[in-house]
């Protein structure tokens, strides 16, 4: 028996995470820190452990619970090969500017450094991934950390945290206590800084909002919406942002994002001022570099840029601004929501302008075979709820959610902005663990989801079933497109002999149905929405349709 007050570091490290209002977490069992797994046996009325079938899988679920929450995604794994399989989801956390915590067993502090069983240094292999790398020493220490962690998580740009615990540490006796709830305020911009933005705007002719990064609120969202439309400007999102502005909303103008469209990349050339609100200058936003001066490129003639951002690291290092401006997103809006610009009616016909240039990239051509998906996501438009949670992996596939679907202001859009495959169904069910009543709709390629199709296990077990439409063009088809612009016709790894999807979701316990034609797409829609097992459905289409208005023959002919 301990002395009165005494208990492990695992269930010092299970308090922390109660006290810092975490009630679910996600992860895959291991030897290294059974302390912890204790722990959460006596919690799991206040801390749902959400076990999951591979480490990767549970950290995107732990990053779409960040993104969704607003505070860090909680994601537990064992050292060694369990650490590295999440790596991908603290780089999609990282990419995606979204808190989140991964915390790691690690073996016993004095078999450090001799290549014990499964041992990898922590701070080396994520020191480039995380905001933050820090080993435990004792287990005196586990509440300092963990505030800490849950400061760095949430401060400046939103990212992810890794902590490692050696399992000696977890089995160790202490008296110390949790600390608070870490509550990060947002650094609020100067009245000078209001005036100054206000001063480029007011003297614009062609101005453009460009709104991206993490950490938005649904106030700040709100207060964006209310300086956008009381100013009449136009809004384009970065890449995969669509949900921080009601696409719906006459000021909406599109996304900067993957095969920016030709109307998007007109706004960002030809507008006059760019206030970019918490934005990346990242690949996408700037067109690979080709945009507001970053790399070899040059700004248009007279173009002005401002960059509001909550961290100062940003700041220069793609695009040099004219105006920056430190404060986070939030306060910022706040600031600008009351705002009543002068000389705003010189840009409304340009505003009209780009609004409908937007619209003009939802039409979409006829393509190729039975199943056309361009019919189906223009049903979709209308037929979603307007509170639905879409989420879509990576690949030629997500053009569809990404491209032609709009989202309302009670919508919510996961997307990686790293790009990696296998995203959509773990965002997915942890979506539907966050928020079971809402709809929730994965969008997959057949080889992005069977890159993590085992999460079909966690969504049986925790009753957390989405509806998974599988585009299945029997290709890897971003990679295809590729093969088929720049060496035409020779095509290596990118065929898929797929297996039966409907078969394999139907032994998960989900609804399932193959859709090979247009017409029959709504109906097994209508009959998924209402399973209340969850649904997937197979929709077959046209290998030789790349994307929505590229061939293979067009592309090799192109390339040829």
């Amino acid at each position: 028996m301990g002395t009165p007050g005494e208990r492990t570091g695992g269930q010092l490290l299970v308090d922390c995470l109660l006290a810092q209002g975490v009630d679910t977490a996600f992860g895959v069992p291991g030897e290294s820190y059974l302390a912890v797994l204790d722990a959460l046996y006596d919690a799991a009325d206040r801390l749902r452990f959400v076990g999951c079938r591979q480490e990767g899988g549970a950290a995107y679920m732990a990053e779409a619970h960040g993104q969704l929450t607003g505070r860090p995604g909680v994601c537990l794994v064992t050292r060694g090969p369990g650490a590295t399989n999440a790596s991908i989801g603290v780089h999609a956390a990282r990419q995606n500017s979204t808190p989140m915590l991964l915390l790691v067993g690690q073996v016993e502090l004095e078999h450090r450094g001799l290549e014990a069983f499964q041992e990898v240094e922590y701070r080396s292999f994520f020191d480039d991934l995380a905001k933050w790398v820090v080993e435990v020493q004792s287990a005196d220490d586990i509440p300092a950390i963990v505030e800490r962690a849950m400061t760095v998580a949430c401060s400046d740009r939103p990212g992810p945290v890794v902590v490692s615990l050696p399992e000696d540490v977890l089995r160790e006796l202490t008296t110390a206590v949790p600390g608070p709830c870490v509550e990060v305020e947002e650094r609020p911009p100067s009245d000078g800084d209001i005036a100054s933005v206000c001063g480029v705007l007011a003297g614009a002719e062609r101005p453009v909002l460009l709104v991206g990064g993490g950490g938005w609120t649904d106030a700040g969202r709100v207060h964006l919406r209310s300086f956008a439309e009381r100013n009449d400007l136009p809004v384009v999102v970065t890449f995969r942002r669509h949900d921080l502005f009601d696409n719906t909303d006459d000021r909406y103008a599109g996304e900067a994002g993957v095969a920016m469209p030709a109307a998007v990349r007109r706004a960002l050339v030809e507008a006059d001022v760019v206030v970019a609100l918490n934005a990346r200058f990242g690949e996408m936003a700037t067109g690979a570099y080709t945009l507001f001066g970053a790399g070899s490129s040059e700004r248009p003639p007279g173009q002005s840029i401002i960059h509001v951002h909550a961290s100062e690291a940003e700041f220069g290092k793609v695009v040099d601004a004219d105006r920056t401006v430190h404060a986070g997103p939030n306060e910022m809006a706040g600031a600008l929501a009351n705002v009543d610009l002068e000389g705003r009616a010189r840009w409304a016909r340009w505003r009209a302008e780009r609004r409908s240039a937007f619209l003009d990239t939802l039409d979409c051509p006829p393509q190729l075979g039975e199943l056309d998906m361009g019919e189906v996501t223009a049903w979709l438009r209308d037929r979603l709820p307007d509170d639905v949670i879409v989420a879509n992996g990576a690949g030629n596939f997500s053009v569809w959610p990404n491209k032609f679907l709009v989202y309302g202001d009670r919508a919510r859009l996961l997307g990686p902005q790293n790009g990696t495959m296998g995203y959509g169904l773990p965002a997915a069910v942890a979506a539907k663990l966050a928020d079971p009543e809402r709809t929730v709709v994965c969008f997959a390629g057949d080889g992005d989801l069977q890159m993590n199709m085992v999460e079909l296990g966690t969504a049986l077990q925790e009753d957390a079933r989405p509806i998974v439409l599988v585009v299945d063009n029997s290709t890897y088809g971003t990679i295809r497109m590729h093969q088929e612009i720049h060496h035409p016709g020779r095509v290596v790894g990118t065929d898929l002999v797929n297996p039966d999807f409907v078969a394999i979701a139907g032994a998960y316990g989900l609804h399932a149905e193959q859709v090979v034609a247009t017409a029959d797409f709504a109906p097994a829609f209508e009959r998924a929405l209402a399973s209340p097992t969850g649904a997937l459905l197979h929709l077959v289409v046209a290998t030789e349709q790349l994307t929505p208005r590229l061939t293979v023959d067009q592309a090799r002919q192109d390339g040829a």
